[in-house]
């Protein structure tokens, strides 16, 4: 195990307060004329550290990777394994994980890249792009419904299970998701849906012309410098003598989850299938480049990569705007577009102590992603073991790390 007495990579910008490079704090506090703005206590940091050994430490969870941000201040720690029933083999300073449902709301990024083009508009019936799509009751659901988890689409496909068992590629997923029936007709119910994500990474390509991971990979992780990053695992990450392939962490998938190992998330097809709504490849420092992005309203390495408006609309609850979703039903959740709004009564992953501007995404293999406006503060958890149905390490880290950050 690591030597703990420092926290990996932790850095502290100054002495006094500073902005983090390229960085203006989304929340500032003023004494006088001075600007305060948030910062990681070091002492408190200990705490998260110590948190994170425990669980490695104990086997509760292989592996686990942080970067927290705030306005002064930026730190990073990694501890556990790159394999799991491998004890001798210290997990990678630059290990690559598989985020999960992260990916979500990362594809709608790229959807509302094209709206900012004038490709479409959020209110358009999905019809109007993939034909076939417009049938058994879903002629109604447009985009926004796709993208706030109110077009009444189930989570998965019925036959999920025996789809993956049978490796069948995701244009098979598309083709039987567009013959679905709704639970409920679209703007009704809000209900989470990763078969509408994979619509989204449909539309994309009947749009472009470009799969999904070729075109996040130019719109977005290129002009980000996000070089670790992929929407399914490329052929490219298998070559030269550094590979990237060998740098993914292995999952641990629980024997209650009951999968076969050929298609599990380890496995070589699961890892190239490219799953709009799970099929994220990255490292915390190359997601860190992303939430710098929306902290700055859309601005990164001196271009703009979206418009601040579009940034504001992502991140803001769009449910009350819905037309037909009644309060009940709307109740206790909260959707911006692909991002999720936290609230008090979805503390999962997020803990308990995060402001009501907060907003983020969760992953089911462990892993959850928070930017806090108010705090000016953001955090990257990844972690190796799923935390389904609540998110108890996930949330408790998130608390941790909340009650270090000094406003």
């Amino acid at each position: 195990m690591r030597d703990n007495s420092q926290p990996t990579g932790y850095i502290r910008r100054s002495a006094s307060p500073e902005l983090r490079s390229g960085h203006t704090p989304a929340a500032t506090h003023t004494a006088g004329n001075k600007i305060q703005m948030s910062r990681i206590h070091p002492a408190r940091w200990q705490t998260v550290v110590q948190l994170v050994d425990q669980y490695c430490e104990s086997g509760q969870v292989p592996a686990i990777a942080l970067q927290v941000m705030t306005g002064e201040t930026t730190c990073h720690y990694c501890q556990g394994r790159q394999h799991v029933e491998d004890d001798n083999g210290t997990l990678r300073d630059d290990a690559i994980f598989l985020v999960a449902s992260i990916t979500k709301p990362i594809v709608v990024l790229g959807v509302l890249k094209l709206l900012e083009q004038g490709e479409l508009l959020l209110n358009d019936r999905v019809k109007q792009y993939i034909p076939e799509f417009g049938c058994a009751g879903k002629h109604g659901i447009t985009i926004r419904n796709l993208m706030t988890h109110t077009s009444g689409l189930p989570d998965m496909l019925p036959n999920n299970r025996e789809l993956r068992s049978a490796q069948a590629p995701l244009s098979e997923f598309v083709r039987q998701i567009c013959e679905l029936t709704p639970d409920e007709p679209p703007g009704r119910i809000v209900q989470y849906q990763s078969t509408g994500i994979a619509i989204l990474g449909e539309l994309i390509q009947r749009i472009t012309g470009k799969s999904a991971p070729q075109y996040l990979q130019d719109e977005l992780f290129q002009p980000l410098e996000m070089h670790d990053t992929a929407l399914g695992v490329p052929p490219a990450w298998s070559e030269g003598d550094a590979a990237r392939l060998e740098r993914i962490v292995e999952i641990h998938v629980p024997p209650e989850l009951n999968v076969e190992p050929h298609w599990d998330w380890n496995s070589p097809y699961w890892r190239g299938f490219g799953a709009p709504w799970g099929g994220l490849f990255t490292t915390p420092t190359d997601l860190g480049k992303l939430v710098d992005m929306l902290q700055q309203q859309g601005l990164a390495l001196d271009q703009r990569l979206f418009s601040a408006q579009t940034i504001r609309q992502a991140t803001r609850d769009q449910l009350p705007e819905i037309p037909g979703l009644s309060e009940t039903a709307r109740q206790g959740k909260g959707w911006g577009l692909g991002w999720q709004i936290v609230t008090r009564a979805k503390s999962d992953y997020y803990g308990d102590l995060l402001s009501d501007q907060a907003y983020g995404h969760g992953g089911a293999t462990g892993t959850v992603l928070w930017i806090d406006p108010q705090l000016d503060a953001a955090a990257i958890i990844l972690t190796t073991e799923p935390q389904e149905p609540h998110g108890r390490y996930l949330a408790r880290l998130s608390n941790a790390i909340v009650a270090a950050i000094e406003v």
